[in-house]
């Protein structure tokens, strides 16, 4: 089913109930195409990036690292405060600012895990792309039935091509972790995926591999 909307920041009016001190930010909403096939799939935003663009994966070394990523394979052209982005949406999983930039409670992370979950299943992606630890773990436990069967070790997992429930997981290492050749391995996977026939039919992925 095809959306139908021009909004391309907060496309489902999503609501957070983001209680925080009133230093901090504004909420950095899901951004990009609704009817994407690609969903980038970020932390938080003291990590990867928003607070002063209001898009997510711009503003730190991580999310920079991730949006040229993205501009590189074609998914996003323009400038960074409302770049033009075509099938890839992004979002995180604590959409919410806190103060000092510092990482959601477990608690807070679950507040917003509602959140989250209702704008992935109404972007309806067929590959999901968790970027770092607690996105991949997230990922994996939520929309696969792998999670048991892997150890959380970023380096093994990144780029490596995981099948989920219908959808086609596709971790990313923390770029600030990135050893040599990691981000050219990342694209070169997306690259391949992207000329692939990986769309979904019924919930199995026609990607074999």
């Amino acid at each position: 089913m095809k959306h139908v909307t021009d909004r391309v920041s907060n496309p489902f009016g999503m609501a957070p109930p983001c209680e925080h001190s009133p230093d901090a930010g504004r909420p950095v909403f899901g951004y990009g195409d609704a009817n994407a096939d690609f969903h980038l799939i970020g932390d938080h935003p003291g990590v990867h990036g928003g607070e002063t663009t209001g898009v997510p994966f711009t503003g730190t070394d991580s999310g920079d690292a991730v949006y040229e990523l993205t501009v590189d394979l074609g998914f996003a052209s323009g400038p960074r405060n409302r770049p033009v982005v075509a099938n890839l949406f992004a979002s995180y999983l604590h959409l919410c600012p806190l103060p000092d930039g510092r990482d959601p409670t477990d608690e807070e992370y679950a507040s917003l895990e509602p959140v989250f979950d209702a704008e992935l299943r109404a972007i309806n992606a067929h590959v999901l792309l968790p970027v770092g630890d607690r996105a991949t773990d997230h990922v994996l436990r939520a929309y696969t039935t792998q999670r048991d069967r892997l150890d959380l070790e970023m380096a093994d997992l990144h780029a490596s091509e995981i099948r989920g429930r219908g959808v086609l997981v596709v971790p990313i290492r923390e770029p600030t972790e990135w050893e040599t050749n990691e981000r050219e391995t990342i694209r070169e996977t997306l690259a391949e995926i992207l000329a692939s026939d990986y769309r979904q039919t019924k919930g199995v992925s026609t990607r074999v591999g």
